[in-house]
């Protein structure tokens, strides 16, 4: 190309077009989620859009999940989770009282392992490890790390390379437990051109009404949680039952696989690989021990030992969903028990932190 026309055409460059590198991203997950699928890979169209973007970035490629896309995927996701909550699982909720308590001590375990792990064997330091090693959400840890004094950013690419792997592992162990394939499957049979319109307008309106909804209760996650709350709300009291398109909820794993994947974006190659090699190490540690709790679990209780896999393991609310989802699973159980970590540690990490004697560092609120 001319020069004068390079620079003339230069902005829209991938490189600097932000929405144009989506448009790759995008390409590059659904080709991806397409390979996997044709290699019987577990949860193709989540796991294959997460390594090509993670890969991507690895060799500079041109990906990229701009800021103003995630509001809209991230509410259509939460009204997809919501939608599984019917009025015979709403009934079922008050039965999960027994996991939620036997929960706590699971969560104390990880956590312990985890903090020692990164502040023993990582060399983080302890104000910084204990946040990193918190079986709890991404953003609250880092959040409160960076309050404290400790290393943010550290904090939040460490859970990020955490809620990767199990999200990459957990899939094979249930296929490895369940004994069957899971590949080819996605739950819904419904497809778009057989999709009633009200379909689509209970989408749309839940996911606009849940964002104001969560934006007015200052919910934390409000994209997420105001949707995802109406939609229970909506789906539980029998207000309606529709059922999300088979495409749709495609759709949802391949933009949550490329948003995972492009959470690397921003960092140096050697901080992303050194990361993932030492999150790599605690990640598997902490997932072993949550096998082992949820076999127990099993022996002593009726939960199946892959349903309690799903719910318990310290990974995202959304990726461990949808992959429930997928597998036509207990998405209540999964939702809520993932919803109970996530609250009990964002509640208790810096009260625990202050009981055994930690400090914030000097300068920090």
């Amino acid at each position: 190309m001319p020069l004068h026309l390079a620079r003339r055409f230069a902005p829209l460059h991938p490189a600097r077009f932000p929405y144009a590198r989506f448009g790759l991203t995008l390409l590059l997950g659904l080709g991806a989620g397409a390979l996997f699928q044709a290699l019987r890979i577990p949860l193709p169209w989540m796991l294959g859009p997460m390594c090509a973007c993670v890969l991507a970035i690895l060799v500079d490629a041109p990906v990229a999940a701009p800021a103003v896309v995630r509001p809209p995927m991230t509410a259509m996701i939460g009204v997809m989770l919501g939608a599984n909550f019917t009025p015979e699982l709403i009934t079922h909720i008050p039965q999960m009282a027994s996991t939620l308590l036997l929960q706590i001590g699971l969560l104390v375990i990880l956590s312990i392992v985890g903090v020692a792990y990164y502040r023993k064997v990582a060399g983080l330091d302890p104000l910084t490890a204990y946040y990193a090693g918190m079986p709890g959400g991404m953003m609250e840890m880092s959040m409160i790390a960076e309050e404290q004094g400790g290393d943010g950013q550290a904090v939040i690419l460490i859970h990020s390379a955490r809620i990767l792997i199990i999200v990459m592992t957990v899939p094979f162990i249930v296929q490895a437990i369940e004994g069957i394939t899971l590949g080819p499957r996605v739950a819904s049979r419904l497809s778009v051109a057989d999709a009633p319109w009200t379909t689509f307008a209970w989408i749309i309106g839940l996911g606009f009404v849940g964002v104001v909804l969560g934006r007015l209760l200052r919910l934390p996650a409000r994209n997420l949680f105001g949707p995802m709350l109406l939609s229970i709300a909506v789906h539980g009291s029998g207000l309606t039952d529709f059922v999300m398109p088979k495409e749709v909820v495609i759709a949802a794993q391949i933009l949550l696989g490329c948003t995972t994947g492009c959470r690397f974006l921003g960092y140096e190659k050697r901080a992303i690989l050194r990361i993932l090699g030492m999150t790599a190490g605690a990640t598997l540690l902490l997932l072993a021990i949550t096998v082992a709790y949820c076999w127990l679990l099993g022996r002593f209780t009726s939960l199946p030992m892959s349903l309690g896999l799903l719910g318990l393991a310290p990974a995202g609310i959304a990726e461990m969903s949808l992959i429930a989802i997928a597998l036509n699973f207990d998405v209540a159980f999964v939702i809520v028990h993932q919803l109970a970590r996530i609250a009990m540690i964002a509640t208790l990490a810096a009260f625990v932190f202050r009981l055994i004697g930690g400090k914030p560092k000097d300068g920090a609120g």
